[in-house]
């Protein structure tokens, strides 16, 4: 079939099982093709398709909800509701998101990107449909990685206390983007091999019903042998004991059982759970075949071999590169400890777990504990290293308020992914972790210019005893710089001049310190001597230098691939206020107050004006005696 002709679900009402089959096929097919050109989320996708196809069949989208957890497993699902056509475009500038997008669907109810929420958001509205007293079914579709994010367990004990009808569907893949952890996960995999649970609970009390009832005392004792069947059947009824119907476990890539199950929970009342095993990958023997978690989402690949299409770069990766520096100290300095809430592959920290596996933890996706645990660490003398992408610090806010900055405690934040990131779009953009820590007591905040002051800032991290600090890094490679052999500390809240000018001054750091150089070198041509200073430490502020600055009236541009509000050049301001420089120049450049959806970095940058040129443009609107001489 040629999925792109597909205008919603609707036909799949009037399909074989045979039929099904052979289109579950043609989308893997699809999807295989289509990703190996523009990349994305192969691996869960693959995993759901008969799945998805399973539930559209069964159900009736939109008046029927899909809520989609994380939502990078939405692309079979937006196939089938007729997006198929605009496939070449996933995930590129303007075209079609990664996951679940209202304005491009009704059929798309609830946006997602980070994990552990569809579950709160489903309870919000199952109260809304029985107030309005509408009827639809809600169906919550969570993998067994996001369950064990707190919110997710928080929404199952209240779903299960309010015994409200949903249809939960646990889509078990053994596998969130790297192999899941933690005693949830060892309950899921007991589950999975206890067998057919429901049916061997149904088959013994209809035997029972058979007994000739003898008054009460008969009765009873049934019942007993009927509920203690759950406990030899299954090791510890997690859900059950919660106020869930459990089904399962269900072959999540067969439609019998899928069809059968689907059905059975239909007609439940109350919060159903169904457990449905599937294959990440399934389809496709490279991602079937992972156990890491390479194929959650890549890039463009080969499809016969499964090779992946890299750029060429002699550069390391960032976050190799704060990863392995952290190795290299760890070797002499027992105390230091690496943190991640479910990406080790991502942060780059395989090696350190192959040389210190007692020194590494990978918490699942759990980054409120991952940050009091890290805290914990500190108060016993130990030296955390907590891996966090900036996106995801956003949900320990209340942990880096509270338990570590309020304490004073000296955990090591690695701030992977800041900055904009691009094809992920506006929920993974890290361009708020300046804003949201800049203004707390006793946190050290700062980013390098390259890979070789990266090293050093690790260094000057791990050496630091005076309370938090971090060090925000970009995704992707560094600039390929020469490495000095010997790290060494940097003074903390010291700027350091590339570039010295008498005309306008330009602060900024990490990934924009490139455009501020090629904007110098253009304003020289235009006679405007533009000094470039590399703000490395956005907090403290280097207040020496920069009081130096604001002294000769210099104007200045500040530049940060991060929200203007509550950033970097809003400390600058403050600072420029607080000592009196009320006649100062400052021009801030930065992410504007709009969530910035996907595309490659330089076409986000271009579009929200965040370029050499306009570097170039600020500045001399900012030298009127230039412009008069010229």
């Amino acid at each position: 079939m040629d999925v792109t002709t597909i205008s919603d679900p609707s036909f799949l009402k009037n399909l074989s099982n045979a039929e099904l089959e052979e289109l579950s096929a043609d989308i893997r097919h699809f999807l295989i093709e289509k990703l190996s050109v523009t990349g994305g989320h192969i691996g869960p996708n693959l995993g759901v398709t008969e799945l998805t196809i399973a539930l559209h069949k069964v159900f009736d989208s939109p008046k029927d909800k899909f809520l989609w957890d994380v939502g990078h497993q939405s692309y079979v699902h937006k196939i089938l509701t007729g997006r198929a056509d605009k496939f070449d475009t996933i995930r590129q500038y303007k075209g079609l998101c990664g996951f679940p997008k209202m304005v491009e669907s009704e059929h798309d109810v609830w946006e997602t990107g980070h994990s552990s929420t569809s579950l709160s958001a489903a309870m919000g509205m199952v109260v809304a449909r029985d107030l309005k007293k509408t009827g639809e079914y809600i169906i919550p579709i969570i993998g067994d990685g996001a369950l064990t994010g707190g919110m997710a367990l928080e929404a199952l004990n209240h779903i299960g206390h309010e015994q409200k009808d949903m249809i939960i569907i646990l889509n078990d893949n053994e596998m969130s983007i790297a192999p899941n952890v933690g005693a949830l996960h060892n309950v899921l995999g007991r589950l999975r091999s206890a067998g057919k649970y429901n049916r061997a609970k149904d088959e013994l009390e209809m035997l029972l019903k058979k007994i000739p009832a003898v008054g009460g005392r008969l009765a009873s004792t049934a019942e007993r042998v009927k509920d203690s069947l759950k406990y030899l059947l299954v090791s510890g009824i997690f859900f059950e004991e919660l106020g869930f119907t459990y089904f399962g476990p269900v072959d999540g890539h067969s439609y019998d059982s899928l069809f059968e199950n689907l059905q059975y929970a239909k007609k439940t009342k109350g919060p159903v759970l169904v457990h449905v095993i599937t294959k990440k990958g399934k389809g496709y023997h490279p991602a079937e075949n992972d156990k890491i978690g390479t194929w959650h989402g890549t890039g463009p690949y080969k499809i016969d071999t499964g090779d992946f299409v890299k750029s060429k770069s002699a550069a390391p990766s960032w976050s190799g590169l704060v990863s392995n520096t952290v190795r290299r100290m760890a070797k002499d300095d027992e105390r230091i400890v690496a943190i991640t809430p479910a990406m080790p592959v991502g942060s780059k920290l395989e090696q350190f777990a192959k040389e210190f596996p007692e020194r590494m933890y990978d918490v699942g996706i759990a980054e409120q504990h991952a940050v009091t645990m890290a805290a914990g660490l500190a108060t016993q003398g130990m030296k955390p290293f907590l891996a966090i992408y900036s996106t995801f610090l956003q949900r320990a806010y209340d942990q880096v308020v509270h338990d570590v900055c309020r304490q004073n405690l000296n955990v090591f934040f690695g701030i992977d992914r800041a900055g904009l990131v691009g094809a992920d779009g506006e929920t993974h953009q890290g361009v708020f972790d300046i804003a949201f820590l800049r203004h707390l007591p006793n946190l050290v905040l700062m980013m390098p210019k390259d890979e070789n002051e990266g090293q050093h800032m690790v260094y000057t991290a791990l050496n630091y005893n005076d309370g938090p600090i971090a060090v925000r890094y970009p995704r992707g490679n560094g600039l390929g710089v020469p490495m000095d052999e010997q790290l060494k500390e940097i003074p903390i809240g010291t700027w350091e001049v590339l570039r010295d000018g008498t005309d306008v001054c330009v602060l900024t750091f990490g990934t924009t310190i490139k455009m501020a150089m090629q904007a110098a070198e253009k304003l020289a041509r235009e006679d405007i001597s533009c000094k470039v200073v590399n703000a490395r430490f956005i907090k403290p502020l280097d207040t020496a230098m920069l009081h130096e600055i604001l002294s000769n009236n210099m104007p200045i541009i500040t530049i940060e691939e991060a929200v203007l509000q509550g950033g970097f050049g809003s400390a600058v301001l403050e600072y420029a206020h607080g000592e009196g420089f009320h006649n100062s120049t400052i021009e801030r450049m930065g992410i504007p107050d709009v969530f910035i959806e996907h595309g490659s970095v330089n076409e986000l940058l271009e579009e929200i004006g965040l370029t050499t040129e306009n570097v170039v443009l600020n500045a001399i609107k900012l030298t009127p005696r230039k412009q008069k001489r010229a």
